[in-house]
């Protein structure tokens, strides 16, 4: 069971979709990835991609995060995420968009929409994350200091990284996965 580590929300129990479809982070590893978010969450706007159960975005809300938007595809990973909200009282700071990630992307920018954090946990080794890396790269939701972090495979190539304009400026590799921090150059 998946639950929040800390903030207005801590202790509350998440639900996840079953099956494999999803890859919930396991606690010790969110715990890791908001020990180094922590600095620059305060009043951020959060923009969570391939959101699954929503834990990261509903994480970064608890602890300080003033507006997260959650995309998702998954009808049933959609539900459970607004049931997430719901039970963690954070709906309110959060929308969520049952969209492909590449149309919300589109809706996102249409509406004006600017992030200083950008969390994507893609499907592993099917390439999403350097598509969205490259459409992000010249995209007005994005600025400057826009922290952008991928959940990936230990075997993703980010080779491409600084010809797309990015900076990784921390990688922390776990066991089975590893989390890139990027910002535009």
């Amino acid at each position: 069971m998946m639950r929040v580590i800390a903030g207005k929300a801590r202790r509350i129990q998440l639900k996840t979709i079953p099956g494999m479809d999803t890859r919930p982070t396991t606690d010790r590893i969110k715990e890791t990835l908001f020990n180094i978010l922590q600095p620059e969450l305060y009043r951020t706007h959060f923009l969570d991609l391939f959101s699954g159960s929503g834990a990261i975005g509903i994480e970064a809300l608890s602890r300080g995060c003033e507006m997260a938007v959650f995309v998702e595809n998954n009808r049933q990973a959609v539900s459970c995420i607004r049931d997430n909200l719901k039970c963690t009282k954070l709906s309110e700071h959060a929308v969520v968009i049952e969209k492909d990630v590449y149309t919300a992307l589109q809706i996102l920018e249409s509406e004006g929409k600017c992030f200083d954090i950008v969390f994507m946990d893609p499907p592993y080794n099917c390439f999403h994350e350097k598509k969205v890396l490259e459409r992000l790269s010249s995209s007005s939701l994005i600025h400057k200091d826009t922290l952008i972090v991928v959940e990936a495979s230990l075997e993703t190539d980010f080779s491409y990284i600084e010809s797309y304009g990015y900076n990784i400026v921390r990688e922390k590799a776990y066991k089975t996965n590893k989390h890139i921090f990027l910002r535009i150059k």
